[in-house]
């Protein structure tokens, strides 16, 4: 069986892609980075989500020798012109300080109207292979920002961001809801036929 690693230690993102590829009929094995303990962290250095999720799969894949999967996600906000965008962990200065990033978004659109809080999740995944091969795909999940937060599910900026269609914010959706909808999700879906067809053609 090929092996396909994810640059993540999430144990969540390993078991989402897991079932996604497994769905889609890929035959392969997942591995997340714990499995490779000398793999370091990669610094996200890149000025587009797309651009981090390649820096990420390129540096792991040649750390490993394998074919290697990244991501890179956040909130953009088109009031913001965009942002937080690839700041989104760090809005606030400190990194993943979920209360902090989320306080400081509604104080900065307190006086925006809601007709003008249209916002949305990006996730850029890509894929590499040990020869430079890449390939990165994007999803997206659209909505409208609320003026506080709701719902005790997910993380980050999930209370805030109302889903189009839907009264809720994706923190009050069940987990099975969310995944059927994320960004990550459909960035990973669109990434499992490219998957598959890069295993069918090693094996050829």
């Amino acid at each position: 069986m090929s092996r396909l690693v994810l640059a993540t230690r999430n144990a969540h993102k390993v078991t989402e892609l897991r079932r996604i590829l497994h769905d889609a009929g890929t035959d392969v094995e997942l591995l997340g980075t714990d499995a490779f303990p000398d793999v370091p962290d990669v610094p996200e250095t890149g000025l587009t989500f797309a651009a981090n999720a390649l820096l990420k799969a390129h540096a792991v894949a040649r750390a490993t020798g394998l074919p290697a999967v990244a991501d890179d996600s956040g909130l953009c906000v088109d009031a913001l012109n965009g942002m937080p965008g690839i700041f989104s962990a760090r809005w606030a200065g400190r990194h993943g300080d979920d209360t902090a990033n989320l306080e400081l978004l509604l104080a900065q659109l307190a006086d925006i109207g809601p007709e003008h809080r249209a916002a949305h999740f990006t996730c850029a995944a890509a894929l590499a292979l040990p020869d430079g091969t890449e390939h990165v795909v994007e999803g997206r999940l659209t909505g409208t920002l609320t003026d506080a937060p709701r719902g005790t599910g997910g993380f980050g900026y999930d209370p805030i961001l109302r889903v189009d269609g839907d009264s809720r914010t994706t923190a009050e959706l069940t987990a099975d809801e969310k995944n059927a909808i994320s960004h990550r999700g459909k960035a990973f879906r669109a990434l499992a036929p490219i998957i598959a067809e890069l295993v069918t053609r090693d094996r050829g």
